[in-house]
């Protein structure tokens, strides 16, 4: 499981607790689909990547592969990963049917975990109400057993935003930039009625006020150990 530093900050009578993870060096990002990635972490990857030149982030994404949607991810990445050491896969299963093909999911997964100890893992909610999301959510928190894992959240019609306990700060030119990037790099996205500047911007403004910055993402931890003593 994670461990982490911590820390407190209270401003106007709202008391934020500040975690740090110290220095890190490797990073995993996963989606079920191109998107899920940058939708739900962006920002975050953003802001690791410019402080830290040269992460490593080992990226899985498990459909859209052979198709227009693995050129977009990959350029979409790239930008969202700037002067990262990125390493990128996008596997060829069938969007929305990820249930149904269990064990080779389990085996990607497997591999992933197989060539990399990350310091971070960046994956869809346990609780997303979609089921790609859903089921790599749970091979991600079996197979990364002693490892951070966030779930990002993506927003969407069946309204299943729970109630976040993790948050990343976001500068106001970050989530800017977040928003940018999502709309230059998946033109194959902006044809759906949710997916606009307003949504991204509109709750990334939401999980700031929550944790009392600007802007921020949210992300829901299954488990975590703290170090008080350190």
């Amino acid at each position: 499981m994670g461990r982490v530093g911590a820390g407190a900050y209270g401003d106007g009578g709202e008391r934020v607790i500040r975690l740090g993870t110290g220095r890190l060096k490797r990073v995993v990002a996963v989606g079920a689909h191109c998107d899920d990635i940058a939708i739900g972490a962006g920002g975050t990857l953003l802001t690791l990547c410019r402080a830290r030149p040269g992460l490593r982030v080992d990226a899985l994404v498990l459909s859209g592969g052979g198709t227009e949607r693995e050129q977009e991810e990959q350029e979409a990445l790239a930008a969202f990963c700037p002067g990262a050491d990125l390493r990128l896969t996008v596997d060829k299963m069938p969007d929305g049917r990820l249930p149904a093909h269990w064990t080779e999911a389990k085996a990607a997964v497997e591999e992933l975990r197989a060539r990399t100890e990350p310091d971070l893992v960046l994956a869809p909610r346990t609780e997303d109400a979609h089921q790609d999301h859903r089921g790599l959510a749970k091979l991600m928190t079996t197979a990364f057993r002693d490892h951070l894992v966030l779930g990002y959240e993506i927003v969407k019609w069946d309204g299943d935003l729970g109630r976040p306990v993790v948050y990343q700060p976001l500068a106001p030119d970050t989530a800017e930039d977040k928003v940018r990037l999502l709309q230059e790099h998946y033109p194959s996205q902006r044809h759906r009625p949710w997916y606009d500047r307003e949504a991204f911007l509109g709750l990334a403004r939401i999980r700031g006020i929550e944790s009392n910055a600007r802007y921020a993402e949210a992300f829901a931890v299954t488990k975590l150990t703290v170090d008080l003593g350190g």
